[in-house]
């Protein structure tokens, strides 16, 4: 699950290692309507910035996934037009 491998990487290794992976995981699709990429949950300044961020702005990505995908921010549904929904 995508919060849990988020919560294990923010764990930070010996100094600000800029090592640390990529949230991409080959689904490269963003939801018109919640922003996020349905994939990994980053919005688009986080998967353009990411090469030029060092380890701690990573983290800060990650943690920011991991809180996304614990309020089930995976996708947002279309509006059904049902008013009783």
């Amino acid at each position: 699950m995508l919060a849990e491998r988020a919560q294990a990487v923010q764990r930070p290794a010996a100094g600000d290692a800029p090592d640390v992976p990529s949230p991409c995981t080959s689904v490269c699709r963003m939801d018109s309507r919640s922003g996020f990429c349905e994939g990994c949950l980053r919005t688009l300044p986080e998967i353009a910035g990411w090469s030029r961020m060092d380890g701690v702005a990573r983290r800060g990505v990650w943690r920011a996934i991991e809180l996304r995908a614990r309020a089930g921010l995976w996708r947002i549904p279309e509006p059904s037009g049902d008013k009783h929904a």
